[in-house]
């Protein structure tokens, strides 16, 4: 069983140096820290939750081709990259004092998805330079009782529309992959 998802994630990106100015001010906001490459072999600036110890990181280097990206016309690639915020007030704050003052596209403000996990709460906004599409997000680890409450609600909603889901959307959900 592996107990640690993503390793890395990189983004080749349209202007460099505007970029990395943008991902200092957003993740240094979150409290993470960089690193980068010296221009050795290549040129990439890496962003990370928690250093020195491993732990998934983002990267973003200058890219060859292309355009500004459009989440909203989910072409092939990523759609968005959901990072994980402490609480709600997190992203309530990082809503207001930096998606807002520095002029960030927000397509989502923060509000509480009920129908993804008990007490899912998040903001979705652009990165202004690439169009690169992120979601600040928090579950609790023990959700409240009305969280539950909820989430079993929405679940039983989105049930009521699919009658295809004999045992329930958990069993529906589920998928079996191949083995080794």
């Amino acid at each position: 069983m592996r107990w640690r998802g993503v390793h890395h994630v990189e983004f080749s990106v349209l202007d460099y140096e505007a970029s990395v100015a943008f991902y200092d001010k957003m993740f240094g906001w979150l409290g993470y820290k960089s690193f980068w490459t010296l221009d050795i072999g290549y040129r990439s600036t890496y962003y990370m939750a928690r250093f020195p110890m491993p732990h998934s990181y983002i990267g973003i280097q200058p890219a060859k081709s292309g355009d500004k990206l459009d989440h909203e016309a989910r072409a092939t690639g990523i759609h968005h990259i959901a990072l994980w915020a402490k609480n709600r007030r997190e992203i309530n704050e990082f809503y207001t004092e930096f998606l807002l003052k520095n002029d960030i596209p927000v397509t989502e403000a923060p509000a509480a998805y009920d129908i993804y996990a008990p007490g899912y709460y998040a903001v979705f906004f652009d990165d202004p330079i690439n169009g690169i599409h992120w979601e600040l997000a928090t579950t609790p680890r023990i959700p409240s009782p009305a969280a539950l409450l909820r989430f079993f609600r929405a679940i039983k909603s989105e049930e009521t529309k699919h009658p295809e889901w004999k045992d329930g959307a958990a069993r529906a959900a589920m998928r079996s992959l191949p083995k080794r």
